[in-house]
């Protein structure tokens, strides 16, 4: 199974990448972020026949969405959002004991509280499917650089909204023992593993970022993976793709 992760920054912009990307691909469960648009302005080229789709959007900002190839599961998969969901910022799937989230973190520019908050019931709501005995693979725009080593040493700045020491260690909390960051399972020391450049200066030609998309699993699901890998040659997003396969 092969499932992605990416933030579009913006899904009209990119609508013939993402196509593009889908049909070179193939992922099994797509996960997007940072729609920005309504889901009557989901171009007609995204709204992909093989795909069953959740479109959680908001005018102009944020908004998420999750799909799953409809030969993946016998019967149609449910979606839903968690109690804690603000801005449409997370859609999950169910199908048995696997739930798979579409997750866009506040960046917390402009209210970092609002950022706190949401990852830490981000964790709880984790470590709560967990305790039932369910799997589960978070993907998304976490925007929170998990440590020094995610992020390019000319970007690194100790009091920046995406490296304080408090959202690392929320970031922490959420992993616990109940998930695996798949990118540094299988990439553990390359310090040159990023997933989002700022635009401007050439940052991305030269690799010069931070990682803040991730694919986080439980261990049984981890333990299943034969990859994690960033797709910087996609796209004109400032995100670049992540894709996990399983065995």
């Amino acid at each position: 199974m092969k499932i992605a992760t990416w933030n579009v920054n913006g899904i009209r912009a990119r609508a013939a990448q993402l196509c593009e990307w889908l049909q070179r691909d193939r992922p099994d469960v797509v996960c997007l972020q940072e729609l920005k648009a309504t889901t009557a302005q989901i171009p007609a080229e995204c709204r992909l026949n093989q795909y069953h789709a959740y479109w959680h959007t908001l005018k102009g900002y944020s908004g998420v969405s999750l799909h799953v190839r409809k030969d993946l599961f016998a019967v149609d998969p449910v979606f839903g959002h968690p109690p804690f969901d603000m801005e449409s910022r997370i859609v999950h799937v169910e199908h048995g004991d696997l739930v798979i989230a579409s997750v866009y973190v506040p960046n917390g520019g402009k209210d970092y509280p609002a950022k706190l908050a949401f990852v830490t019931s981000l964790s709880d709501w984790a470590a709560r499917l967990t305790a039932e005995g369910r799997h589960l693979i978070l993907c998304g725009d976490m925007n929170i650089a998990r440590a020094e080593i995610d992020v390019h040493p000319k970007e690194r700045k100790p009091n920046a909204v995406g490296q304080r020491p408090e959202e690392r260690a929320l970031f922490e909390t959420l992993l616990g023992s109940q998930l695996v960051d798949l990118g540094r399972q299988f990439d553990p020391e390359n310090p040159n593993l990023f997933t989002w450049w700022a635009p401007w200066r050439n940052l991305r030609a030269r690799n010069i970022g931070w990682r803040l998309d991730y694919l986080l699993t439980s261990p049984a699901i981890a333990a299943q993976a034969t990859s994690c890998a960033v797709l910087a040659d996609v796209g004109t997003s400032d995100h670049a793709p992540v894709v996990m396969t399983t065995g």
